[in-house]
């Protein structure tokens, strides 16, 4: 159709859900595709990548970056990258992503308010049937941090060297706030 498919792999992206980027898991191939947060590791960087063909139109003035080309964050982006390749940890998050899930799912069997689970990698949505903010603001009281989103969906994002025993920990932590709002 001519239309170009431009993609945010703002969150997506840089392995958290076992593959470099969320778009590899389908059949689809970006023209332009965003990403930041977890490419600079914690310093602020954004990065745009386009295929030959638009990159061509893009000449100064028509584009720009808050973020980019600052030395120091592009420094940390070249550390992140290396760490996640030598470290194995694409790979190690779809292992422990799958962990995490079926943790979840273990709690979905004793509580109801749990509808289901889904994810790629350590990208883990667990359905509600209630709001879940009081179950992110007591999981936080308990020093777990997850989010909520659009009211019923509890998101579980641990970070790409998360080993087992922290997600047992947070799952603990989740079950006894559940166990808790259950009563």
């Amino acid at each position: 159709n001519g239309a170009l498919m431009i993609l945010d792999e703002v969150q997506t992206g840089v392995g958290r859900t076992g593959k470099w980027f969320g778009y590899q898991h389908y059949d689809v191939e970006p023209d332009i595709m965003t990403m930041a947060k977890a490419l600079g590791g914690g310093l602020a960087i954004g990065a745009m990548m386009a295929r030959d063909k638009v990159a061509a139109s893009l000449v100064p003035g028509k584009h720009a970056s808050t973020f980019g080309g600052n030395s120091v964050a592009c420094a940390a982006g070249v550390a992140v990258i290396e760490a996640i390749e030598e470290g194995g940890l694409i790979e190690k998050a779809v292992e422990i992503g799958q962990y995490a899930q079926d943790k979840l799912l273990a709690l979905k069997e004793t509580y109801s308010i749990i509808q289901g689970v889904r994810g790629k990698g350590l990208m883990i949505g667990a359905q509600l049937n209630a709001p879940g903010g009081d179950i992110v603001s007591k999981c936080l009281e308990r020093g777990l941090r997850i989010n909520c989103t659009q009211d019923t969906v509890l998101r579980v994002m641990p970070p790409m060297i998360a080993e087992k025993e922290h997600i047992d920990k947070a799952m603990d932590i989740l079950q006894g706030v559940l166990g808790d709002t259950d009563s």
